[in-house]
Order: structure tokens, then C-alpha cells, then sequence
């Protein structure tokens, strides 16, 4: 399914996310913002605590928003962290690779990319770990 992604609007969704951080140990808002295969837009941010490991990154929150409001495929995804664009860590690399469409585009750094490119061997569903061909 190819829609026709405004990466200028996702990265605007993305700021606002940002700005709904909740980041009083860092002060390193994010914000991640994704389109889904039928055309909606989602967005989460990081929600940081005391124990620091047990944060929850801003796609993070953009897969819990993805499932409460009817789930679907990400055809393109956004980071953004104090305000510039930054990758996803290895655990939302993973956790955007389980919930996306087969080519589905990131944009860490201002240059959207497939995001096979940026977890060329990710856990497959399926528990072997072989890479899927994506």
C-alpha cells in the first residue's frame, strides 16, 4: 500500500508529542509520531520515572496508541528529541519492526529510510532467528 506521506506534518505531530513529555531526571523530551496503513496519524512520547530502566520511550507510546485505537500496520514513523531528529534505541527498533507494514519508512535523521535498514536482523514474530525478508 503506498500512501503519500507529508514528512513536514510528521515531524510537526512529533514535536507536539515532544512537548507532552514527562522527563524530569533527563529533561530529553522525544516524541514519535507514524502513520498507519489506513491513513491515520498516531504519536506517543517518553514518560520517564525514578528507576530510570523502566522509562517508557515515545514509540513506546505510539504502539500502545496504535493498539487502543484499532491497531493496523506503520507505513512511516518519526523521532524526534529535543527537537531534532534521533533513532529509535534497539528495543523500538524491534518494537516498530513487530508493529509495521513490510516497507515501512523512518526518518531518523531528516533522510526517511526503510526501516530494515536500521534492524537488518530483528527478532522475527515467529521466534526464529532467522532475518525476515522485508
Amino acid at each position: 500500500m503506498a500512501l503519500d506521506i507529508d514528512w513536514d506534518q510528521l515531524r510537526r505531530t512529533a514535536l507536539e508529542a515532544a512537548e507532552h513529555a514527562y522527563v524530569p531526571y533527563s529533561g530529553f523530551k522525544v516524541g514519535a509520531a507514524a502513520v498507519v496503513d489506513d491513513g491515520r496519524t498516531i504519536s506517543g512520547c517518553n514518560v520517564e520515572n525514578a528507576s530510570y530502566g523502566l522509562s517508557l520511550c515515545a514509540e513506546c507510546t505510539l504502539i500502545g496508541a496504535l493498539r487502543m485505537t484499532g491497531g493496523g500496520r506503520i507505513v512511516a514513523v518519526i523521532c524526534v528529541g529535543n527537537g531534532d531528529p534521533v533513532p529509535p534505541c534497539g528495543r523500538c527498533r524491534q518494537l516498530l519492526w513487530e508493529h509495521a507494514a513490510p516497507e515501512c519508512m523512518l526518518d531518523a535523521d531528516g533522510t526517511p529510510r526503510p526501516l530494515r535498514e536500521f534492524l537488518p536482523y530483528a527478532f522475527p514474530e515467529n521466534g526464529s532467528f532467522v532475518p525476515p525478508a522485508r
